[in-house]
């Protein structure tokens, strides 16, 4: 596989910011798109119409990396080789962590390997549950029948999401967008938000790293955690075997790239790079159409080349 070189083209722009790290210019560049979802967790496309698009958007290595669910992972390979595209296999694990839920991402891993199948089954399990009580609040301010609405958008119980809530609302006329319904609903302290144990933060790494793929935070600007709970979070992160962060991601502002490409150097961290895209309609940034890396960064998939399909 050999980078692109030479300044940015296409849809991504250049994003090359005043602090240090940023200054650095960029040596090699590959459109590396390492997180988005399919219709077999909370996106909206198939795995086949991910690649499709990530291929018309210039993207060279892919991941497709639903929640808790690697059901789509054959498709997605079969997808991306028919199409010249480079593919990872990729998962986003949900983890509780200082009692606040926390994604980490797992790259390049073995998908037949039992451990990282019964991990995620065990992961997935009591979603139900949670989402009958999610309706059970929201019908307490007037909302019912949410859980068959969400349940229509996600068709399997073991996958049924904040998000499938989300877009029942707005289809309902509740909000007008996905954005709103988290303002006012599904969030701490508001109507229809359910806390869920989810997998230990040891046992995430360890599904992902024993079945040979490398680990990585996933979006870290969007977890409200103090100073002292996110240092903590990327040391017992580090210490269970953990080796990458997401610096540029769709969630993240440019004040966002700058702090964890400065976060990946202190911890010695291999960066990634992903939109997470769920949807044409709900996403904020396209696939592919992110800024580079910082060229002081080491890219996590420079790592995994041998795991590279």
């Amino acid at each position: 596989m050999t980078p692109q070189k030479g300044p940015p083209k296409g849809p991504v722009q250049g994003a090359f910011f005043t602090k240090a790290v940023y200054n650095d210019p960029v040596k090699s560049i590959l459109n590396a798109d390492l997180h988005c979802h399919s219709v077999v967790s909370d996106g909206t496309l198939t795995p086949a119409a991910l690649a499709q698009r990530a291929k018309s958007n210039g993207v060279e290595l892919w991941a497709l990396t639903d929640h808790d669910e690697i059901g789509g992972q054959d498709s997605a390979l079969e997808a991306a080789q028919s199409l010249g595209m480079n593919y990872l296999t990729g998962v986003e694990i949900s983890v509780t962590f200082a009692q606040k839920t926390v994604h980490i991402v797992g790259l390049g891993f073995d998908a037949s390997e039992p451990l990282i199948q019964e991990g995620l089954k065990a992961t997935r399990g009591g979603r139900e549950e949670r989402a009958r009580e999610m309706s059970a609040q929201l019908e307490k301010v007037g909302i019912v029948g949410a859980f068959e609405g969400a349940l229509q958008y996600a068709g399997n119980l073991e996958l049924i999401s904040r998000t499938h809530f989300a877009r029942f609302l707005v289809e309902s006329g509740v909000c007008q967008d996905t954005n709103e319904v988290f303002r006012r609903f599904l969030t701490e302290g508001k109507p229809g938000f359910v806390e869920h144990k989810w997998a230990s933060l040891k046992d995430a790494v360890t599904w992902i790293r024993d079945c040979k793929g490398m680990a990585v935070i996933a979006h870290p600007g969007r977890y409200p955690f103090t100073p002292t709970e996110e240092f903590a979070f990327l040391s017992e992160f580090k210490a269970h075997g953990g080796q990458g962060i997401e610096v540029v991601t769709g969630s993240h502002t440019p004040d966002e790239f700058v702090k964890y490409a400065d976060v990946a150097m202190e911890f010695d961290f291999f960066a990634s790079r992903g939109s997470d895209f769920h949807s044409p309609t709900e996403s904020r940034i396209d696939l592919g159409a992110l800024p580079w890396l910082s060229g002081k960064l080491q890219p996590i998939w420079e790592q995994l080349e041998d795991r590279i399909q």
